[in-house]
């Protein structure tokens, strides 16, 4: 938690004000129980109203003093707070955005989304309240001490009976809740990954008619989560009713032994009324503590999730010295590429070698799971490779800024994403500063203009989060009229027109033809009908390369493109 807490350093004059404040806040309570001893040994035993009058008013004095800087203080603990959490959003957002697959696979999704939202809210709670108590809760404690032992040493030994008892009960309640709380958080994430799984999921369990089980699995989440949260509730509910409890048994010692003891004339009334007032100081800076202990050991594990986040070292980073892949446009050259998932006991691909110009369209075909998708994705750099080399216009890629490398493609994943907002805002998505021409002119190629035309507000129509108001084949097009406004030196289309017809499939590979003719294209597909007429198929099975060649080529020579190509076509079509 103390190494979350070095990003407050922006906020130290503001901090600074608070700790003052606090300080002069304490300051205030601890004089005040003095002030009032006075009047009642002096003003009242003396029958002086001038005296009363006078102290009485420097009371109220300090008293709104110490209410104003109370006020000021918690404004500006709570502004501290507030920002030290969207500081921390925001470093974890950025740092998440800078992850590669791999870590994003390793975390997984719901996790991140909690770390993000509930664990910064914890860390934040917790910052409001350690600045509030910081200087107050030990000041009152240890002030109130000194006061009380100087009214009366021997009624002291009431509070050096009490101290011990209380730490000990906080101690206690902080062993046991501190593992509960931990669990707390890795419950929340569960359920939180059972939440995200039903709602995104939902068609699927309607079609399979798996509500009931869904809501079984939701439940038994929901379930675990309660009762960790009931056992962690008991016992931090316990130590309030014991305090107080404890609390009012002293309060009731020290009027029983002061009462004998003002009875002997070794104490004033005021001094009596006054040592309550400090005790009971020091039995709330105790509570206050207990506050915290109640709040820091959830905030701690936490800020313990939140730290891993934050000190995750990105595997795929830019190099120290970057070059610019500028001399040439659209050269693609893989060099025994290797690659491996983490935890695989083979590589998904292996000594992966091909070059691809401009002009040219690379179409990569294969049967499933013979790495034709994470193929793709070495080109972009969304993994780091094993072994080999992957050069754009003649420089590595590692050799890149990522920056520069993902500028220079136009990337249509195999899953459409689609963002919430306007068609329009979507398609700008591969270029913010896309004119309405250039974004017309995307979904026209596309074969989406059509489609978005028939909307009732066109290229203003509102796509809901996921793109689930618009069909699959709409959202394919969409996403590859992001591509197309890019302009971009590479196209990459990764199994991207398998949702479409055949006759939509058609005029989008007759107009992608015109449009990318300065462009080196890539495409996956599972269809032979898409790419057949390609320069160049690389046929992949099982990570390897197996066939390499135009069409006719590889029907003479490979056999399983010959598989793949009669499983699709008839004789006819074949011959």
């Amino acid at each position: 938690m103390i190494k979350l807490f070095k990003n407050l350093k922006p906020y130290s004059a503001s901090i600074g004000i608070v700790l003052v404040l606090m300080f002069f806040q304490s300051l205030s309570q601890l004089y005040l129980p003095t002030l009032m001893s006075d009047i009642v040994d002096i003003g009242v035993v003396m029958g002086d109203t001038k005296y009363i009058l006078k102290v009485g008013g420097f009371m109220l004095l300090v008293a709104i003093g110490g209410t104003i800087s109370t006020v000021i203080a918690s404004f500006f603990s709570s502004k501290i707070s507030v920002g030290f959490g969207k500081d921390l959003r925001r470093k974890v957002f950025t740092r998440v955005e800078s992850f590669s697959l791999n870590e994003f696979d390793k975390f997984g999704t719901s996790t991140l989304i909690t770390r993000t939202t509930n664990d910064i809210t914890q860390v934040q709670q917790v910052t409001i309240l350690i600045l509030r108590m910081m200087v107050s809760a030990p000041m009152m404690c240890i002030g109130g001490i000194v006061m009380a032992v100087s009214r009366d040493v021997k009624l002291s030994l009431v509070i050096v009976v009490i101290i011990p008892v209380l730490v000990a009960l906080i101690a206690v309640v902080a062993k046991k809740g501190i593992p509960l709380f931990k669990a707390m958080q890795l419950k929340i994430d569960k359920i939180n990954l059972v939440t995200r799984e039903g709602l995104t999921g939902i068609r699927v369990i309607r079609a399979f008619n798996r509500i009931d089980s869904e809501k079984k699995r939701f439940n038994d989440a929901n379930k675990d989560l309660m009762s960790t949260a009931i056992k962690v509730n008991r016992i931090m509910a316990s130590l309030f009713p014991i305090m107080m409890l404890l609390l009012n048994l002293t309060t009731v010692a020290i009027i029983w032994f002061g009462g004998i003891r003002i009875d002997n004339g070794n104490m004033q009334v005021g001094d009596l009324m006054a040592f309550i007032q400090y005790v009971m100081q020091i039995m709330f800076a105790l509570i206050m503590f207990s506050m915290m202990f109640v709040m820091v050991p959830r905030a701690s594990a936490s800020a313990v999730r939140i730290n891993e986040v934050l000190e995750v070292n990105p595997e795929i980073k830019d190099s120290k010295k970057t070059i610019k892949a500028d001399s040439k446009r659209g050269f693609i050259e893989l060099k025994d590429v290797t690659f491996s998932y983490h935890g695989a006991e083979e590589p998904a691909l292996k000594n992966i070698s091909f070059s691809a110009e401009p002009g040219e369209v690379t179409a990569i075909i294969g049967g499933t799971g013979s790495g034709k998708s994470t193929l793709v994705n070495l080109i972009p750099r969304f993994y780091d490779i094993d072994s080999g080399s992957i050069y754009i216009n003649g420089v590595d890629i590692r050799e890149m800024t990522q920056e520069d490398l993902r500028a220079k493609i136009g990337f249509v994943p195999q899953k459409a994403v689609l963002f919430s907002g306007t068609i329009t805002q979507n398609i700008k998505y591969g270029k913010e500063n896309a004119t309405d021409d250039e974004i017309f002119h995307a979904a026209e190629i596309a074969q989406a203009a059509e489609f978005i035309t028939e909307m009732k507000e066109g290229f203003d129509s509102f796509i809901s989060q996921g793109g689930t108001n618009v069909s699959g084949g709409q959202k394919q097009r969409l996403s590859i009229a992001r591509a197309l406004v890019r302009q971009p030196e590479i196209y990459v289309f990764d199994d991207s027109f398998s949702a479409l017809d055949f006759k939509t499939d058609a005029k989008l590979r007759i107009a992608l033809k015109n449009e990318t003719k300065e462009s080196t294209v890539i495409i996956v597909a599972q269809r032979v009908s898409t790419v057949m007429n390609a320069d160049r198929i690389i046929v992949l099975d099982e990570g390897s390369i197996v066939g390499m060649g135009k069409h006719k080529e590889l029907l003479k020579n490979c056999e399983i493109y010959r598989e793949i190509v009669a499983s699709q076509l008839s004789e006819e079509e074949l011959a």
